[in-house]
């Protein structure tokens, strides 16, 4: 009869060699803290405020990325109400990405200091439409407050110039 070999030891032996790898990884990617430190941390700030935490790490200066949010339920609201017209939101949507993020200004390039400040027809050619349609949904979107025009200028000149503003609330 052959002889049964018992891989019982090297299998427990095996196990210790890559736990003892993996806290090795774990502490040099956490700057030489072990992870029983780094719970015992966690469960001490989660006593002393009574909530639970987690760690994560504080934008960095140098991310310039600009980021808007749409509110899910703001948006869900007024679909069921059907409030705005399917080309103004079309509109919305579209003009995102030219809305100054300390103003709410309709821009021509939100990275450019100072910025701006689009017209109608400036609206139409950067959305690639037409000066009518633009004049059409914008003005629908004053009428109903979520735009606001801010006239600059002489109030008297006809060609003065007209900006428009996203209203927040």
């Amino acid at each position: 009869m052959g002889k049964i070999v018992d891989f019982t030891e090297a299998e427990k032996n095996a196990r210790a060699r890559d736990l003892e790898t993996e806290r090795k990884n774990f502490e040099q990617e956490h700057n030489g803290v072990s992870k029983d430190e780094l719970e015992k941390a966690m469960d001490l700030i989660s006593k002393a405020t009574g909530k639970e935490h987690y760690i994560g790490t504080k934008r960095s200066p140098q991310s310039r990325v600009r980021f808007a949010q749409f509110l899910q339920r703001n948006w869900e609201f007024l679909r069921c109400e059907k409030y705005f017209t399917g080309e103004e939101k079309v509109f919305l949507i579209d003009v995102q990405p030219n809305i100054s993020m300390h103003s709410n200004a309709i821009v021509d390039d939100i990275t450019k200091k100072p910025a701006n400040a689009l017209t109608i027809q400036g609206l139409a050619d950067c959305l690639n439409t037409s000066r009518t349609k633009i004049s059409r949904v914008v003005n629908a979107l004053i009428k109903k407050g979520i735009l606001a025009k801010a006239v600059s200028g002489d109030t008297r000149d006809v060609n003065q110039a007209k900006d428009y503003v996203l209203k927040s609330y």
